[in-house]
């Protein structure tokens, strides 16, 4: 069998080297772009399997390396830290029948694997519903799933107390003679300066729209935004809180949160409820009641968004109230979003929270040009989508 396979992976290889997409039509590429995906997460399966076996009966050393990741790393063209990372997943899978049947199968690529391990490890009990979003979501979705619930299994304080030890910020020239650094900081202290520097940005991104017509890498504009921010604050006419906290009323009067009470930052994860009356000492309150289904119906007639809107909106789906991403399916983005009218404005929508989601700016153009097509928005006049 092992013959066999090894001709079919060689005549693959050479199928694909002579692959040229021109001869194909774009429909092929597309359906040729999700199998390669597939058969590549199970090819790297395969692959990590067939490492551990050889592993265990020193065929590495046979080929001159003394450590069985460092193989790994030369043959799959890594480092020795990613195959030293893999060979570990493999080992910890062992245990989790179903993820490494998914993995074997082309479902999983190994750094959903990867994460699927450490959130069992952290939490037990998880992996069906993770692997059910790693399955039908990004990775990037699962990560921060996983990362959410590895926090809330860990309490409050202590979470807090690791957080405020890992602080640290890094700086190099690099190779180009620029300046790239590094850091970490305390929710309470990162969020706001993120939040800050996002809305920042976001105004940069308008201005250059407007004036030049054209539109720069959002990355050097966040950037000038950084730079901006150090110099003056960044401040400007905010539309929305630097820092959002979302605790439950008894559990912010008691001074700390029973089973089944939340108290987290928006976008972050959860703190200490002493440390968010702590920072409620100095901060303007806003209270959004909820059944922990609906917030209570709020409307406005005209484009504008009354502030009270924007912070139910800006709080994300209850009960969970933990900020918002681009509604799109499949899209995870948390920046630069904009208000979408599902009923535009100009076919006589509310500026409601039932007729308002977010969408990131690529998402939000195709809607708006979509709508147009539908005769909901009149000619084309240049102005922003609404």
């Amino acid at each position: 069998m092992a013959e066999r396979l090894v001709e079919m992976v060689r005549a693959l290889r050479a199928a694909l080297v002579a692959f040229r997409p021109e001869s194909v039509s774009a429909e092929e590429c597309a359906v040729l772009v999700e199998e390669l995906a597939s058969a590549e997460k199970a090819s790297a399966a395969a692959r990590l399997r067939a490492t551990v076996r050889a592993g265990a009966a020193g065929a590495h050393r046979e080929r001159g390396f003394a450590d069985v990741s460092d193989w790994l790393a030369r043959a799959a063209g890594s480092s020795t830290a990613s195959a030293k990372a893999a060979l570990d997943t493999a080992a910890a899978l062992e245990q989790q029948p179903d993820v490494r049947a998914a993995l074997e199968a082309g479902e999983l690529s190994l750094a959903q694997a990867q994460e699927l391990a450490k959130a069992a490890a952290a939490c037990p009990g998880s992996t069906a519903e993770l692997l059910d979003i790693a399955k039908r979501q990004s990775l990037k979705t699962l990560k921060e799933e996983a990362r959410d619930r590895r926090m809330r299994s860990v309490d409050p304080e202590e979470l807090h107390a690791r957080q405020h030890a890992a602080r640290m910020f890094r700086h190099w020239r690099t190779g180009l003679g620029t300046l790239g650094f590094t850091g970490e900081l305390p929710p309470e202290v990162g969020v706001p300066i993120m939040n800050r520097l996002e809305a920042e940005t976001d105004r940069l991104w308008q201005q250059t729209k407007k004036e030049s017509g054209s539109q720069e890498r959002r990355a050097a504009l966040a950037a000038d935004a950084f730079v901006r921010l150090l110099d003056t604050g960044g401040r400007g006419k905010a539309r929305s809180a630097d820092l959002v906290i979302v605790c439950d009323l008894q559990a912010y009067r008691r001074g700390h949160a029973h089973e089944g009470e939340t108290c987290h930052i928006v976008g972050s994860g959860p703190i200490p409820v002493s440390l968010a009356r702590e920072l409620g000492r100095d901060a303007f309150l806003k209270a959004v009641l909820h059944d922990g289904v609906e917030i209570h119906t709020i409307a406005h007639f005209g484009r504008r968004t009354p502030a009270v809107l924007r912070t139910a909106l800006l709080l994300g789906a209850p009960p969970v109230f933990d900020g918002i991403t681009c509604s799109h399916p499949g899209c995870d983005r948390r920046y630069h979003l904009e208000q979408d009218h599902l009923d535009p404005v100009a076919n006589g929508g509310l500026t409601s929270r039932q007729n308002i989601r977010p969408l990131c700016w690529p998402h939000h153009r195709v809607k708006t040009e979509r709508d147009r097509k539908a005769g909901l928005l009149g000619a084309r006049d240049g102005h922003d989508p609404p």
